[in-house]
């Protein structure tokens, strides 16, 4: 029995959805568009502003992914309707980002700039030449830009140098002590 499999997923006003028979499921809101491919043996029964996510067979992969199915049919709706956002900022004397066309310039003490591409359908803005905001409607696309822009240079312990997520909570360490 999944507990999230059985909730229905509650859709915004002006979100639709539309599930082909193969199916395809495409979602529609005012801030786009995003298409899916259900796996075998999962169905879905949209209704009057909700929709239902059932199985239609009883093996283990079915069961195992019928909460997955529905938790990404309510991730589509919610970025559709509002959108997701990853806000990281960068620490360290010297520590700069800018948007530079289609990527993301960032100076992070190397001998070399790092030129990230952005992918489709985000959109990245760098205030202060410090604070990334990452924006845009695919929960995973975005999430992944933010881990990538991270991986880079992550927070270390001894000076707090380094990319970190704008609520992170980096733990210190102290030095070497002389005795």
């Amino acid at each position: 029995m999944s507990r999230i499999g059985n909730k229905p997923v509650e859709l915004p006003e002006k979100v639709s959805i539309n599930v082909t028979g193969e199916g395809h499921v495409v979602v529609e809101g005012p801030k786009g568009k995003l298409e899916w491919d259900l796996p075998s043996g999962i169905a879905v029964e949209p209704g009057d502003g909700v929709v239902s996510v059932k199985r239609t067979e009883e093996n283990r992969k079915t069961r195992a992914l019928h909460g997955t199915a529905r938790s990404l049919i309510a991730n589509m709706a919610q970025g559709v309707h509002e959108g997701f956002v990853k806000e990281l900022e960068i620490q360290g004397v010297g520590f700069r980002a800018a948007v530079k066309g289609k990527a993301l310039d960032l100076s992070l003490g190397f001998s070399h700039p790092i030129l990230h591409p952005i992918p489709e359908g985000i959109t990245v803005t760098v205030s202060e030449n410090t604070n990334i905001r990452v924006e845009g409607t695919d929960k995973q696309v975005v999430g992944q830009f933010a881990s990538d822009v991270r991986s880079y240079y992550p927070p270390e312990p001894y000076k707090g140098k380094g990319v970190r997520y704008k609520d992170e909570y980096v733990r210190r360490k102290a030095g070497k002590s002389v005795q």
